[in-house]
């Protein structure tokens, strides 16, 4: 009886072994990774629950925001005492998918200029105002005289790459950040590096207050989860793949 011929086993055979458990030493960083990622994320939510709930501080004077720690105000009650600066309201796009008030959908942020009386400017977000109601408050001006606003303090939203300019002509952006919204404005001198959230007015008013945005996606567990199931697979397939490439040839 003549036994069957093995087969050889080229360079090939040894190359695919080592790119197999290479990648299962990846899929498995991956999945550490994304645990990592979820304990970060579950700090961030916890710290900003509790900056939520502590008791408002007060706005630094301007001279003190070069060298404030901008993110012991954020997501923090803030309370500032000035005025609005009349013909400065810009406006910055959204979409208000969960709203808290009447109104929600396509909108625009009112972003006001606001005067403190320790100098420099604060961009306050009065509220949001739906697409068909945006020119009517175009023609409304901020509140006048002396205002003392409490807002929840929001750390600056970052452009992207894809994000557009600002459409200067009708004072529109598409992130709030206190940069672009003051060269938008025509504002110069300090300004305060977060933005502050006014909180909700009189039900059914413009613009809505109080519909600060407190979201973070969280699916870094699945995620993980993920990876480590590719990281037990991959050497299962490989373990299969040796198995075929073992057996004796067809005589």
């Amino acid at each position: 009886m003549i036994a069957a011929p093995r087969r050889r086993l080229g360079p090939g055979f040894w190359g695919f072994i080592l790119v197999m458990l290479a990648l299962t030493g990846v899929f498995a960083w991956l999945g550490v990774w994304q645990l990592q990622r979820l304990a970060e994320k579950e700090a961030l939510i916890a710290q900003v629950s509790r900056q939520l709930t502590q008791p408002p501080v007060a706005l630094p004077a301007a001279g003190q925001w070069g060298t404030a720690d901008a993110d012991s105000f954020a997501w923090r009650p803030v309370t500032t005492t000035g005025h609005y600066v009349e013909g400065g309201t810009v406006f910055v796009f959204t979409s208000l998918s969960e709203a808290r008030g009447r109104y929600g959908g396509p909108g625009y942020w009112v972003m006001a200029p606001f005067a403190p009386a320790g100098g420099g400017t604060v961009f306050i977000n009065r509220g949001f105002v739906p697409q068909e109601a945006l020119d009517g408050m175009r023609a409304a001006p901020p509140p006048a005289g002396p205002q003392t606003v409490t807002g929840i303090a929001l750390a600056p939203q970052a452009a992207g790459l894809f994000t557009p300019a600002p459409d200067t002509a009708n004072r529109i952006d598409w992130v709030r950040d206190p940069a672009r919204l003051a060269a938008l404005a025509g504002i110069a001198g300090p300004v305060f590096g977060l933005t502050l959230d006014a909180p909700a007015g009189e039900a059914g008013a413009l613009p809505q207050g109080g519909e600060t945005v407190v979201t973070f996606s969280n699916k870094h567990l699945g995620y993980a989860l993920t990876w480590f199931g590719f990281a037990l697979l991959t050497p299962g397939l490989l373990a299969f793949w040796i198995w075929r490439q073992l057996r004796p040839a067809a005589g």
